[in-house]
């Protein structure tokens, strides 16, 4: 497995949608024993990313390439963190 992995969620507050996916990207992490880091972006206090993303959270990048929006496969994720 590739080191030094990074998992990018844009998220907000109160989105049910977000500790999902957050909670997911952990899951998955932790079974693969994987060195992953988790960066969450709260688009709300960033007025370009509130602009962008807007109602489109979580959306998710691995390693920086767009992953997810929404939802996150946990078997999909898995196969991009092991690549």
């Amino acid at each position: 497995m590739t080191d030094d992995r990074t998992v990018t969620v844009f998220t907000r507050e109160d989105c049910h949608l977000c500790d999902d996916a957050i909670a997911t990207v952990r899951r998955v992490s932790d079974d693969l024993d994987a060195d992953v880091k988790l960066d969450l972006v709260d688009v709300d206090e960033d007025e370009e990313l509130k602009a962008k993303y807007s109602d489109r959270v979580p959306y998710v990048f691995v390693d920086g390439t767009p992953a997810f929006k929404y939802r996150v496969d946990p078997f999909e994720l898995r196969q991009r963190l092991t690549e």
